[in-house]
């Protein structure tokens, strides 16, 4: 299977030095400049060192500041191509794997046979997976997988996922965030031929070790160590919320190593013992597979299993497969939000309030419409962000935007559109709502809590214009002994100038017409006004970013909520952009529609306008027409039956319409 990151260049990372330390990051130096004490700075600033070394791991052209976000922020030109839809090739032998894998979970739900008496996926289903070849989609076929393009691999999840969510989730553990794209990635080939093969074939099943209970969001804080012992290292630590974690299975550990993270692949032993052992506890979400903490006691783990990278450490292993899980969790919240959706219909159809079923009623249909805009902008973020993975991008931005919408808009449907509509009924047991309102939930943390990743974005569209720009101004004033440099101090101004006139340049450059406005031709005129609102509202972000680098300078880092607000406004644009003109290529008019009034609803959002009749009609006739005919996304979606119906005659009284 290709890996395109793997086309390194081979420069070091970007490093810069002064003050801060000899070889310190951007963000370091700014917390140091800034006043943090050394422990934040030196912390945060290793992050962002790991965050330098995974870029060293791209060629240039593929690293943030070529991708789609960054160049439409930052660039003259607004790189429209880079945002355009392309038809998608599938490969047959890869379709058949996904098509019997779907077959083998359809079987076992229709003989009830997929969930065991503790209501977790049985052990024979992931064995009949493995027979189907699920397990080995992402390994390559030299490994005896199916190599499957991420692209093909992410659309088949969302249709995994509306038949159980749990299965699809397996797979994204498995393959993307769990032991097999840390081996296809950074592996020897020795390690590759001896773990992938067992992988692939499903012998093993993977998981990925690295929340702790004191290291979540905070990587540095890793306590769990792997010391070296002759022909092993001997583990000891403790892990946390760690998924697919049971005896018997292999897992990429994260720990620490001569005080530096590191990765280990170890094959945890077929039966718990002195040296392992699991830590169950009740947990809401992810119900129907294992979720459990794992502590180690001298735990042995052979040194050959050590993982190695040509830069950085074993964060910049961690970090390489997380864009994968975060598209693989959109493509999933895609699937089961079809789900909702379909199972709406018949109750909206079968429930009648003062005589006539709600599916008449424009806040119903508001509410189909709107579910229906959410799945198209899922599909539309999935298709981009995966296309982008395989041609060899980072991807890092991309894939925020797609987790953070993907989780928030499951969040919505649940909760707003879902659970309101079917009213009392969605506490029932047996209700796709009650039983399963905590795996709704649970993705808006799954992957990086999202405001966090929301400021992660920030930070990484930031990064280079401040080290170009603000830098040069920081370190400058800091060996002056100015705080809090003021350009409008003449005083300030003067003894800085040399290093802000570059600045001014620039700034004064983008108030004359820093960028051009893009040309873009789509067949349906809605879509095309949405789209180019998008786009230059995109352009126009980088004053907004630019002046809230001047308003706060080297206090940027503690204005969380200005970075996550303006962070949010970048992302609605991109949703906005991309989800335009993805719909704009389908045939059927109902996607359009869905995606013109997904993009209605961004534009009030960042207006601040109240929706107008004319886009409140355009919703409420989607729902209408969705509610009256087909709408391809839920082809072959069979709801689930109406829980409780009453008869005519009768008075219900545990409704809430």
């Amino acid at each position: 299977m290709k890996t395109p990151s793997m086309d390194v260049e081979t420069e070091s990372p970007p490093t810069v030095s002064g003050d801060a330390g000899p070889e310190t990051s951007f963000v370091e130096t700014a917390l140091a400049l800034g006043g943090k004490s050394h422990d934040e700075a030196s912390k945060t600033g290793a992050i962002d060192r790991a965050d330098d070394q995974v870029e060293a791991l791209f060629a240039r052209k593929y690293q943030t500041v070529g991708s789609p976000v960054h160049r439409a922020v930052w660039e003259r030109d607004f790189p429209v191509d880079l945002f355009q839809p392309r038809e998608l090739a599938g490969d047959p032998q890869v379709e058949q794997v996904m098509n019997d894998s779907l077959s083998v979970i359809s079987r076992r739900q229709n003989t009830s046979t997929l969930l065991g008496d503790d209501g977790r996926i049985t052990s024979e289903t992931l064995t009949e997976l493995a027979s189907a070849g699920y397990w080995g989609l992402l390994v390559g076929r030299q490994y005896g997988g199916s190599g499957s393009s991420f692209s093909q691999f992410a659309r088949f999840l969302t249709r995994m996922a509306v038949l159980d969510p749990t299965v699809a989730g397996l797979a994204s553990v498995h393959g993307c965030i769990g032991a097999v794209d840390p081996l296809v990635g950074f592996g020897s080939d020795e390690q590759k031929q001896r773990h992938l093969p067992v992988l692939a074939r499903g012998e093993r099943i993977s998981a990925f070790a690295l929340t702790e209970p004191g290291a979540g969001t905070d990587l540095t804080a890793l306590q769990t160590t792997a010391v070296a012992d002759g022909d092993d290292f001997v583990v000891n630590g403790e892990k946390l919320f760690i998924t697919n974690a049971v005896a018997g299975r292999t897992i990429g550990l994260v720990c620490r190593i001569d005080d530096r993270p590191a990765v280990l692949i170890a094959d945890l032993p077929e039966e718990e013992n002195e040296n392992f052992q699991t830590i169950p506890y009740g947990l809401y979400a992810l119900k129907a597979s294992f979720n459990n903490g794992l502590r180690f006691t001298n735990f042995r783990v052979p040194r050959s299993n050590l993982l190695s990278t040509p830069h950085g450490d074993g964060l910049t292993i961690a970090y390489h497969g997380l864009n994968r899980g975060r598209v693989a969790l959109c493509a999933t919240a895609a699937g089961t939000m079809r789900v909702m959706l379909a199972g709406m219909l018949p109750w909206a159809r079968y429930r009648v309030t003062y005589g006539a079923a709600i599916e008449k009623r424009e806040l119903v249909q508001r509410r189909i419409g709107r579910l229906a805009s959410l799945i198209v902008g899922s599909d539309a973020l999935v298709d981009w962000c995966s296309r982008q993975l395989d041609e060899g991008y980072r991807g890092e931005m991309e894939c925020i935007v797609a987790k953070i919408f993907g989780s928030e808009a499951q969040k919505e449907a649940a909760i707003e559109l879902c659970m309101k509509t079917h009213g009392g009924r969605a506490f029932l047991h047996g209700h796709l709502f009650g039983d399963n309102v905590h795996e709704f939930l649970a993705p808006c943390i799954y992957e990086g809590e999202g405001e966090v990743l929301g400021m992660a974005f920030l930070k990484s569209l930031i990064k280079e214009h401040g080290k170009r720009f603000f830098e040069p101004v920081g370190r400058r004033a800091a060996a002056l002994g100015l705080k809090q440099p003021n350009p409008a101090n003449p005083i300030h101004a003067w003894k800085l100038r040399r290093e802000m006139i570059a600045y001014g340049v620039w700034r004064l450059g983008q108030r004359l017409g820093g960028w051009r406005r893009p040309r873009i031709d789509l067949k349906c005129r809605r879509l095309a006004g949405l789209a180019k609102f998008a786009a230059e509202g995109l352009q126009r972000s980088r004053l907004e970013i630019d002046s809230l680098m001047v308003a706060h300078q080297l206090k940027l880092p503690d204005r969380q909520c200005s970075m996550a607000e303006l962070s949010q406004r970048i992302q609605d644009l991109v949703v906005m952009l991309t989800t335009a003109l993805w719909a704009d290529a389908q045939d059927d008019p109902l996607i359009r529609d869905a995606g013109v009034v997904l993009g209605n609803d961004l534009r009030c959002r960042l207006t601040g306008a109240r929706p107008s009749g004319d886009e409140i009609r355009t919703t409420t006739r989607l729902g209408a027409a969705i509610a009256d005919g087909d709408f391809r996304p839920l082809e072959g979606i069979s709801a689930d039956p109406v829980l409780m119906q009453y008869d005519d005659a009768e008075t219900p009284t545990d409704e809430v319409s």
